[in-house]
């Protein structure tokens, strides 16, 4: 599965730089690229709102089948029948903006210069996404620890310190000494 996330990363990544909308490279593989572990589900993209419609047609074009999904904040492009790219245009509710997106640094990823979203917006969006029916560190776990020198862990607190399940996370990276 590895090799089909790459390629489809790429893919992707090639055809929204050929022809926009603007975007970054978001989730686990954008955690990856700072040198956490790889992923094996899926690639997320976030592009602004107000470019979801163009994204779609651009993944299209480029052999994606685009599948709309009950939840409004995202799309799946999908090669064959696999679920390979997410698409997300809000992040735990709040739209992404153009600002979020022209803010991420570039980096080269699997030869591609891209934007990726920096560590510490990625590791609290995604422990703002933890909640009662989702909430496993086991998986945060080594990501987190992997990136721990690049996250401005006050920052991180303070915007994650609403969410019960993300402060119990933090105490746990806290007692296994990853934010020291």
């Amino acid at each position: 599965m590895t090799v089909v996330l790459r390629d489809a990363l790429k893919q992707a990544a090639s055809a929204l730089k050929a022809h926009g909308p603007e975007f970054a490279l978001a989730g686990s593989y954008a955690l990856w690229a700072y040198g956490g572990p790889e992923p094996v589900h899926d690639v997320d993209f976030v592009v602004a709102e107000e470019d979801i419609e163009s994204a779609a047609l651009t993944l299209e074009k480029a052999g994606f089948h685009i599948e709309r999904t009950p939840e409004d904040w995202l799309f799946k492009a999908c090669v064959g029948q696999e679920f390979v790219i997410d698409v997300l245009h809000r992040l735990n509710g709040t739209p992404v903006d153009a600002d979020a997106i022209a803010s991420a640094p570039e980096l080269d990823v699997l030869a591609i210069r891209m934007r990726v979203l920096p560590p510490t917006r990625v590791v609290t969006e995604k422990l703002n996404s933890l909640n009662e029916h989702h909430c496993d560190f086991a998986e945060l776990l080594p990501a987190v620890r992997a990136v721990r020198e690049q996250v401005d862990w006050d920052r991180l607190r303070a915007d994650t310190a609403h969410n019960d399940f993300a402060v119990a996370f933090l105490v746990l990276s806290d007692r296994l000494g990853i934010t020291a």
